[in-house]
C-alpha cells in the first residue's frame, strides 16, 4: 500500500512539472514566441551547415571512389605476370576497386575525348597501338595514396605509375576546410540558441521571482522548482527543431533537384544526398540540440533566483 502511494506521488509531482512547463509556455506566449522564432531560425541556419556539410563529404568520397592510381606495364610483361600483378593489388590495404585496362580500351578511351575526330587515331589501331596495358587503382582512402602506390612500384613489369597527387590534396583539403568551418559554425549557432533561451527564460523568472522566493521559503527543493521551467525550454527546442525540419525539407528537396538538373547539364559525375538519407541524422541532431539547448538555457537563467 505505501509503495502504491509512492509510485502515486511520484506520477502526481511528474505530472505537476510538465504540466508547469506547458503552463509557463502559454503564460508568455509573447516572449515564447519570439523565443519559437529565433530558435527556429537559428537551427535552420545550423540545419543548411550540416547539410551542406554532409553534402560535400558525400561528393568528396563519390570523387575520391573515382580517382585512381594509374599503373603502366612494361611491354614485355606476360598473361601470367599481369594477372598475378592484379591479384596482388587486389589483396593490398586501403585498394577499393582494381579495374585492368587493355591497350585496346585505351585507345578507345582516348578516342572518346575526340568525339567527332576520332578518325584521326585510326593509324594507331592494331598492332600499331601505342598504349601500354594498365590497371585503374581507386582507394578507400587516398591519405594512404603514396604507402599503396610504394606497394606496387616494387613489382618488376610495373613501368610507371601515375598519380593525380594535385587533385587529391586538393579533395583532402576542401573535406577538412569544410568539416572545420561548418563544425565552428555549428558551435556559434548553438552557443547563440543558448543564450537565446537563456534570456527568454529569465524574463518568465524575473517575472515570478516572489513566487520562487516563497515557495524556496516553504521548503521546496531546487530541483523541484527548476524542473517546470527546464520543461518549458526544452518543450521550445523541440518544437522549433520540429518545424525547422518540416522547412527545410521542403526548401532541400527543392534546390537538390535544381543542382542535381545543373550537374547533368555540365556532365558532372556526382549526385547530392537525397532528403531521406539525411533526415534521421538530422532528426536525432535538431533534438539533441533543441532539448539541451533548452534544458541548459533553462537551469543556467534559474541560478540567479535558486540563491535565496
Amino acid at each position: 500500500m505505501i509503495k502504491k502511494v509512492g509510485i502515486t506521488v511520484r506520477y502526481s509531482i511528474f505530472g505537476y512539472l510538465i504540466g508547469e512547463g506547458f503552463r509557463n509556455i502559454f503564460k508568455n506566449k509573447k516572449s515564447t514566441m519570439a523565443s519559437f522564432i529565433i530558435m527556429c531560425a537559428t537551427m535552420f541556419v545550423l540545419g543548411i551547415f550540416f547539410i551542406i556539410g554532409e553534402n560535400v563529404n558525400y561528393m568528396v568520397q563519390t570523387i575520391e571512389d573515382q580517382q585512381g592510381i594509374a599503373v603502366f606495364l612494361k611491354d614485355d610483361a606476360t598473361e601470367q605476370q599481369v594477372e598475378e600483378l592484379g591479384n596482388a593489388i587486389r589483396d593490398m590495404d586501403y585498394v577499393n576497386s582494381v579495374t585492368f585496362r587493355s591497350k585496346e580500351d585505351a585507345l578507345a578511351q582516348v578516342k572518346s575525348m575526340f568525339k567527332e575526330r576520332q578518325s584521326l587515331l585510326s593509324r594507331y589501331e592494331g598492332d600499331a597501338n601505342p598504349f601500354p596495358l594498365s590497371y585503374v587503382v581507386t582507394l578507400t582512402d587516398l591519405t594512404k595514396v603514396d604507402e599503396v602506390q610504394n606497394n606496387i612500384s616494387q613489382y618488376e613489369i610495373v613501368d610507371t605509375i601515375e598519380v593525380s597527387s594535385k587533385t587529391i590534396d586538393t579533395l583532402i583539403k576542401v573535406a577538412d576546410g569544410i568539416k572545420m568551418v561548418s563544425g565552428v559554425i555549428i558551435v556559434i549557432l548553438i552557443l547563440i540558441s543558448i543564450f537565446i533561451i537563456m534570456n527568454t527564460i529569465k524574463l518568465t523568472v524575473h517575472a515570478r521571482r516572489k513566487e520562487i522566493s516563497i515557495m524556496k521559503y516553504v521548503g521546496a527543493t531546487n530541483g523541484f522548482i527548476r524542473w517546470p521551467f527546464m520543461v518549458e525550454g526544452m518543450i521550445i527546442g523541440i518544437a522549433s527543431a520540429l518545424f525547422s525540419l518540416l522547412i527545410l525539407g521542403g526548401i532541400y528537396n527543392y534546390v537538390a533537384e535544381k543542382i542535381a538538373i545543373a550537374f547533368v547539364s555540365i556532365q558532372l559525375p556526382v549526385q547530392l544526398l537525397t532528403f531521406s538519407d539525411i533526415f534521421n541524422w538530422l532528426l536525432v541532431v535538431y533534438l539533441i540540440i533543441g532539448i539541451g539547448i533548452g534544458a541548459i538555457g533553462s537551469a543556467i537563467s534559474m541560478k540567479k533566483y535558486l540563491e535565496v
